[in-house]
């Protein structure tokens, strides 16, 4: 079986709708959350078959608000792509991979974002990405990857919503197994949140379903394009 080590950077952003696919492909998984005592970051030997990087609410990169452990993180996901292994970053996740990989990232405000993304790439995930899918994000700054990425997808403002690091790291600018409980936890938890909030969160109850759809072929060319499942 394989393992990957998922960095949480709040109590209430996690795997959401995708703990259901790597369990039922026999990918265990464990989360490491560098903002609570006694719980550090994974070694570059501990990582595992592959690394996670999970959104951070209010938390950012660019400067305004950055995530306590963002240099040490940035340094644990370049071993990872320097060892060969698979990263998938997610809003913030997207932001540090980006940045390991000679990226940056750009400032912007926190906001609840929903949209349609379009793919770019026919190849993308092994040619499961759908052609086009609803997305979600609730992140404050956005990644910018290096030149040479290869962009999958893109969203409404022409911004990378996909894109990909070497044969097995993938950013995405959105988190594709979002859930609404995520939103309302990430808006208990921290008193700085996008003030449109309340009616992003009920505009997103009619999305479920198709980001919920989405996911299974993208969990399923991101599980092909990893190779997770040969792993372990």
């Amino acid at each position: 079986m394989s393992f990957v080590s998922v960095i949480q950077h709040t109590s209430a952003d996690y795997l959401g709708l995708m703990e259901d696919h790597l369990e039922g492909r026999g990918i265990r998984f464990k989360y490491y959350r560098p903002f609570t005592e006694g719980n550090p970051l994974p070694e570059p030997a501990e990582i595992g078959d592959g690394l996670i990087l999970l959104g951070g609410g209010p938390w950012g990169s660019a400067g305004g608000r950055d995530l306590p452990s963002l240099s040490r993180e940035v340094s644990l996901t370049y071993a990872a792509l320097m060892m060969g292994k698979p990263v998938i970053g997610l809003e913030l996740g997207a932001q540090i991979l980006a940045i390991a990989a000679d990226g940056r990232s750009e400032a912007a405000p926190l906001a609840f974002d929903l949209g349609l993304a379009t793919r770019t790439d026919d190849d993308a995930l092994r040619g499961f990405l759908p052609e086009r899918f609803p997305y979600a994000s609730y992140m404050r700054d956005y990644p910018v990857p290096p030149a040479y990425a290869r962009v999958l997808a893109r969203d409404e403002r022409d911004r990378p919503a996909l894109f990909q690091i070497g044969d097995n790291a993938f950013g995405f600018a959105c988190h594709p197994g979002f859930k609404p409980a995520i939103a309302e936890d990430l808006v208990m938890e921290f008193e700085d949140y996008p003030p449109d909030a309340a009616a992003q969160l009920e505009k997103f109850r009619g999305l479920k379903a198709g980001i919920e759809d989405a996911l299974v072929p993208i969990m399923t060319g991101l599980i092909a394009a990893t190779d997770l499942m040969k792993l372990g």
